[in-house]
């Protein structure tokens, strides 16, 4: 829907300066020929810059649209991986919690309570490196094109 919108105001912003443009050539080419060189130079200059102003939001937008496609995929991967070591952390917390209920001495709960939290502290430490990096990656990966118009943009307002 958003597609078909922006389609649909592009197209209306493409009548409208189709039109002024035709009126502004129109009254132009009605002027006296000193007046007609001056309106015939303006208008074309108004022409170029509106081609490249519409080239540059065109390039905007799906800089955009590249950004938010790239990243809403980093992002899913993550929520996957963030979902996967959450429930591999519950089953390894319920299994714990079945091998504490069967410890036949205090001695043998303890020794379970610190195995189990050596073990996981490990494991966590991993999970936690792991969705780092998966979010940096996003990030990185996200920002991509809007960096990339970002260096055309300055290239463009640089005065040729």
């Amino acid at each position: 829907m958003a597609t078909t919108t922006k389609t649909a105001a592009a197209a209306k912003t493409d009548e409208f300066v189709t039109e002024s443009f035709a009126a502004a050539d129109k009254a132009a080419a009605e002027a006296p020929a000193p007046v007609r060189e001056i309106a015939e130079k303006t208008v074309k200059q108004a022409k170029d810059g509106y081609a490249r102003w519409k080239a540059a939001s065109e390039e905007a937008t799906d800089a955009f649209e590249d950004a938010y496609a790239t990243a809403s995929k980093g992002y899913k991967e993550f929520g996957r991986k963030s979902v996967e070591a959450t429930r591999s952390n519950v089953n390894a917390h319920f299994d714990f919690l079945q091998a504490l209920i069967g410890a036949k001495s205090v001695s043998q709960a303890i020794e379970l309570q610190t195995s189990y939290a050596q073990q996981q502290f490990e494991v966590v430490s991993g999970q936690a490196k792991e969705l780092s990096a998966l979010a940096q990656k996003a990030v990185a990966e996200g920002t991509k094109p809007l960096q990339d118009f970002a260096a055309k943009a300055a290239s463009f307002a640089q005065p040729k």
